[in-house]
């Protein structure tokens, strides 16, 4: 059995807000933190689940699932998948996955996606792992300036 629970957030309360802002930095070097106000409009969003796992109060990981219509289908997004150092390798990351998998199917969606950096040797052994296919395609970003 799990020693952490994983849950989709449906309140954001100060201080599970502070813990996923500091959790950000573990995620990407580059990122401006979200305020308050950016992560309630996440867990507010009918298209977007915040999942988090916690052990007790303490924030071990987190993740984005996004579900949207498309003209071919409903699809799904997992984005920023982390899991706090101290805690890696309990099976987290692992967790939130298969939440993240079982929500977009419930909600009808034909795929999942998900990117991930090759450096993140761990991660991207943990997706085969769990069923997720390398997919032949070109990932394009257009960047807009900073707002």
């Amino acid at each position: 059995m799990a020693d952490f629970e994983i849950e989709a957030v449906s309140h954001l309360t100060p201080s599970l807000a502070q813990s996923i802002i500091a959790l950000i930095p573990q995620l990407s070097s580059s990122a401006a933190q979200p305020g308050h106000e950016t992560l309630e409009s996440i867990v507010k969003s009918p298209a977007t689940t915040l999942f988090i796992a916690k052990d007790g109060q303490a924030l071990l990981g987190m993740l984005t699932l996004a579900v949207f219509r498309a003209p071919t289908g409903t699809r799904a997004i997992v984005e920023d998948v982390v899991v706090d150092g101290r805690h890696r390798g309990r099976g987290i990351a692992s967790g939130l996955i298969r939440e993240a998998l079982a929500r977009a199917k419930t909600a009808g969606a034909r795929t999942v996606d998900l990117t991930s950096r090759p450096s993140r040797e761990a991660a991207n052994r943990l997706y085969l792992k769990l069923g997720f296919e390398q997919w032949q395609t070109n990932v394009y970003r257009f960047a807009f300036e900073d707002i």
